[in-house]
């Protein structure tokens, strides 16, 4: 049953994402008066459209893409504590950026080619990944899981190696590793815009049938689900999502973990409801954590990977303790 009614939560979240993103527009090393942030939106100003914007729409993007992945991939596994990185994306990804570095590839003013790089590689890995986990015809959850997990090890430990090799440009692969949006640019979004908002509304599409699997695959085949096409289908979309989050913005942990539960913890278990408001309250959670980011110490970029964990992780400890 629904705890609160979805209508109000989501407009709770609609407003909360958007106040999020004005209040970031108007914060930095220069503050700006709301006529002034306007007067930049309107006018094309480098401060607010070039600079700002692109960090903060990619923020919000990134965000929602992990908390719909979190939300797929918890209720496919009914696994309260799966996390969309459990699919060796974000290593896929982290090898990518690593390999560009060293080829001297590097992301230039409209053609992000690091991050298209990252990209493939995370696909690529989530491939693998899936051949893993197959066995004839039939894809088991938690094969693809511990997959993930094997894949995403060998992978963490080959980056380790280009580290060890990248000199000079080690700082390069670490600040994708720990989550980074300063060098956003629009041209990152042409891919990650679209693939976040159909890929929420395929998987809102896909809530009864997630709310099926919660009750296992034999209940699920009995109300007509196809069930090793829709685990293939949602898991791949899962992957989609996730590598784009990852290509753009390097690791961001726990947003796919605890956005989720929080959505959850308003609306109760229904998908096609929780898929909207987890991506609102995602891109909310995202666009504050990198302003904090920029704000926790003075003239000093954290990375969002260490906000986030700092958030995150004793939530994830709360959890974790119920489960036990």
């Amino acid at each position: 049953m629904r705890r609160l009614p979805f209508w109000p939560v989501l407009a709770g979240a609609l407003l909360l994402c958007l106040g999020s993103i004005a209040l970031a527009a108007l914060m930095g090393e220069r503050a700006l008066s709301l006529s002034a942030a306007w007067h930049e939106l309107l006018h094309h100003g480098r401060i607010v459209w070039e600079f700002r914007l692109p960090r903060i729409i990619a923020a919000a993007f990134v965000g929602a893409a992990l908390a719909v992945a979190g939300v797929g991939l918890q209720g496919l596994t009914g696994n309260p504590l799966a996390d969309p990185y459990l699919v060796g994306v974000a290593s896929g990804a982290s090898l990518g950026v690593g390999m560009g570095v060293l080829l001297g590839i590097a992301d230039t003013p409209g053609q992000p080619l690091l991050s298209l790089l990252a990209l493939a590689c995370a696909l690529l890995a989530t491939a693998l990944v899936f051949t893993l986990a197959r066995s004839g015809r039939q894809l088991s959850l938690s094969g693809f899981l511990l997959a993930g997990i094997v894949v995403g090890t060998f992978l963490a430990a080959l980056v380790n190696l280009l580290l060890s090799l990248a000199g000079k440009d080690q700082s390069l692969i670490l600040r994708r590793l720990m989550g980074y949006l300063d060098n956003a640019e629009w041209a990152q979004l042409a891919i990650l815009a679209p693939v976040t908002v159909l890929g929420a509304v395929v998987l809102s599409l896909c809530g009864k049938g997630l709310d099926a699997m919660a009750f296992g695959e034999a209940t699920a085949r009995s109300v007509g689900v196809e069930v090793e096409r829709f685990k293939l289908g949602v898991l791949a979309l899962i992957a989609l999502l996730t590598a784009c989050a990852v290509a753009v913005s390097g690791v961001i942990g726990f947003v796919g973990l605890v956005v989720p539960h929080l959505a959850r913890a308003l609306l109760g278990p229904p998908h096609r409801p929780l898929v909207p408001v987890a991506a609102l309250l995602g891109a909310a959670l995202l666009v504050l954590a990198d302003q904090l980011s920029r704000s926790i110490v003075p003239s000093t970029l954290l990375p969002i990977g260490v906000v986030t964990a700092l958030l995150g992780a004793p939530f994830f400890a709360s959890l974790l303790r119920r489960q036990l």
